[in-house]
């Protein structure tokens, strides 16, 4: 259980791909994302999902990033390819975690309830909070995140939340 505690941690290092790609000068950490996705469930969450079971996902749905990186989609890594890569370093980092951590994983990667299909939604607009956070820092256009982020949003509330987003992204 140490190992995996050790190798966890070091998503503390693993720097987001994308704002890296940009240019964006000391970028977030997968480490940071969660922890921006952890305060949106802790915000937004509507009242019939269980919020337990959504910080789990929170913690766990890019854990394989310590094993494989940040692919995104300017890798020209193909989605399946991606998808295998994280799910076997899923496999081999949570064979010693408790079955439920185990089963969790899964469950967010399928996207099997309406928790895990609402944390989705929260990993983007969470992606669309720090485009504008870095937009207003460097100046940079980053729009491309923002469209990005809104085309998987769903929910009325998030979807809100993303259009006050851009409203001060395009002021910037």
């Amino acid at each position: 259980m140490i190992e995996i505690l050790l190798e966890a941690a070091r998503l503390k290092q693993v720097r987001r791909a994308g704002w890296v790609r940009c240019g964006v000068p000391d970028a977030e950490s997968v480490a940071g994302h969660c922890w921006g996705i952890s305060w949106l469930i802790l915000l937004f969450l509507p009242s019939d999902l269980n919020r337990e079971k959504a910080l789990t996902y929170a913690a766990l749905h890019d854990l394989a990033e310590v094993r494989v990186g940040d692919i995104t989609p300017h890798d020209g890594v193909a989605p399946a390819r991606k998808k295998a890569l994280e799910d076997a370093a899923l496999r081999e980092l949570l064979a010693e975690a408790p079955a439920g951590v185990r089963d969790a994983a899964l469950n967010y990667q399928r996207g099997d309830d309406p928790e895990a299909q609402f944390v989705k939604q929260l990993d983007r607009l969470d992606m669309a909070i720090q485009a504008t956070v870095y937009a207003e820092q460097t100046g940079k256009n980053l729009r491309e995140f923002m469209d990005s982020a809104r085309r998987e949003l769903k929910s009325p509330v998030l979807i809100d939340v993303w259009e006050r987003l851009i409203k001060r992204h395009t002021d910037t």
